[in-house]
């Protein structure tokens, strides 16, 4: 039996088609072939057009087919991942009325922090798990009070994988985990956040109707089924956020099991089964796919706006036409830890949660014109993203999440032997690498949901462990380079906070 899985990201979006009886990947593409563009017309601001990433599901579901050996009728169900925290507003037909405020954008940050003081701290820790933040709610209520027209419109918010949701079935739904990303979930009373909605003077009928995470969502709509050439009337049965489907993928289901991923933004994610959070919510707490009110499973999710952005930027900034990623890790991989002095903060993408949602951009420090050159700057990069998930999990310790071992795809920045090593040793912990990605999580988790395999244990057939990047023994240098990266975010938040 087969199913698809699609990964809406903000770069691209990823589709895989996957036998699930046996666990085989049978086709996998991407698409577009470069980054998807995000908007930014006034600083800190971050917005997409819903209709590419639509464009871009149906052009990777094109791109599987011609890989594939079976023929697209043959998939049983469909599940997606998508980019968290957006906020999509939708009319009754389900066009979109502006575009996405997608989750790096930045401008409902001093609307989440008054919320935060008036509603109560201890209020929205206790039952939200988070400030409201910079989160879906804070951002829509962004637009009631900024675009208010476009607010009265408005048939319903959706999240971007709502949004692409609605496009398959033609259904208005949403999940638990997906409103609780958005703060929109208490899990004290396991309903609306009522509270939050109040506060904001937001209408709960814009929020809507709730669904299963691994379950029936709706059915595949003819004409929909014509445009992708799949077979209408199969079922979607599984949504997730692009994180707790990443830690779905790698077989992270259970209190105390870790996983990470590095694409555009980094993330660290750990399995609680106790309703925990950060008393300065520096780190965010959200509802697992698994997650029930009798069995908690919650998320506890580091995340770092910058960092294979910062990948990416630095690539285009010094490289050319044919210097590929594999080509910038073995430049990177010539020079020593420490890049020569050389230190870079990878925050540019926008506020930074761990740094209490300020946004204090990227730099570049102790660059020396005699010295440093291309191979040195793509390490330091590199090396500062590395950094960034060391100051991270520093912070969850506090929630007495102390990691021994990170599971991962074996993608992206953990492509880059540089990026690992460093973590590895800094972070003392082992890094396993896996055979999969965001959307073969989907397509896995679709089966369950549609009851096409017996048991959740059964969608990880296939699944294995590619390699696994120990500490290196000699640690000092690791040690005193991350010293060094250290100085600046002192000289910007003061000794106490660095």
């Amino acid at each position: 039996m087969y199913t698809i899985g699609y990964d809406i990201g903000s770069s691209f979006v990823k589709a895989a088609i996957v036998d699930v009886e046996r666990g085989n990947l049978i086709a996998t593409s991407s698409y577009p072939d470069r980054e998807m563009a995000i908007l930014s017309p006034v600083r800190g601001w971050a917005e997409q057009e819903p209709e590419i990433w639509w464009d871009a599901v149906k052009n990777a579901t094109k791109l599987a087919a011609s890989q594939a050996a079976i023929s697209l009728q043959d998939i049983r169900a469909i599940g997606i991942s998508y980019q968290m925290h957006g906020l999509v507003l939708v009319d009754r037909n389900g066009s979109s009325l502006r575009p996405s405020i997608i989750w790096c954008d930045s401008r409902a940050t001093e609307i989440g922090r008054k919320a935060f003081s008036e509603i109560g701290e201890k209020v929205c820790l206790s039952e939200l798990l988070n400030s409201p933040g910079n989160f879906t709610a804070s951002k829509l209520r962004w637009v009631k009070e900024k675009e208010p027209a476009i607010y009265d419109k408005a048939f319903k918010a959706l999240l971007p994988g709502d949004y692409i949701a609605l496009r398959l079935t033609g259904e208005f739904k949403t999940t638990v985990s997906g409103l609780s990303e958005g703060i929109l979930w208490n899990f004290r009373s396991h309903t609306l956040a009522d509270g939050v909605l109040s506060y904001y003077e937001l209408r709960q009928d814009l929020i809507a109707d709730i669904v299963p995470s691994m379950g029936l969502q709706g059915y595949l709509a003819e004409r929909t089924a014509q445009e992708l050439g799949l077979k209408a009337g199969i079922p979607i049965s599984y949504r997730a956020g692009d994180q707790p489907n990443n830690a779905f993928s790698l077989k992270v289901l259970d209190p105390g099991e870790i996983a990470a991923t590095a694409g555009t933004s980094g993330v660290v994610y750990a399995v609680s089964g106790s309703l925990n959070c950060d008393p300065q919510s520096r780190i965010n707490a959200f509802a697992h796919v698994n997650h029930s009110d009798n069995a908690p499973r919650i998320g506890i999710l580091l995340c770092i706006n910058g960092t294979g952005i910062s990948n990416s930027w630095i690539r285009k900034l010094v490289g050319d036409a044919a210097l590929t990623y594999d080509a910038m890790n073995q430049l990177a991989s010539t020079v020593p830890v420490g890049s020569r002095g050389l230190t870079v903060l990878p925050f540019g993408n926008g506020a930074e949660r761990m740094f209490r949602d300020r946004d204090i951009g990227a730099s570049v420090w102790r660059l020396n014109f005699n010295v440093h050159s291309r191979p040195e700057i793509l390490r330091a990069v590199q090396e500062g993203i590395a950094f960034a998930f060391k100051y991270g999990l520093d912070i969850m310790q506090s929630l007495e999440i102390k990691p021994h071992v990170l599971r991962a795809g074996s993608a992206n920045m953990f492509l880059s032997p540089v990026f690992c090593s460093t973590l590895a040793s800094i972070a003392g912990v082992s890094i396993e690498l896996y055979n999969t990605d965001g959307a073969q999580g989907a397509a896995r988790a679709a089966a369950v949901g549609a009851g096409l395999i017996p048991s959740v244990k059964d969608a990880f057939k296939g699944l294995e462990r590619i390699r696994t990047v120990e500490p290196e023994r000699d640690k000092d240098d690791y040690f005193e380079a991350y010293q060094a990266w250290l100085e600046p975010l002192k000289k910007i938040f003061g000794a106490e906070h660095a």
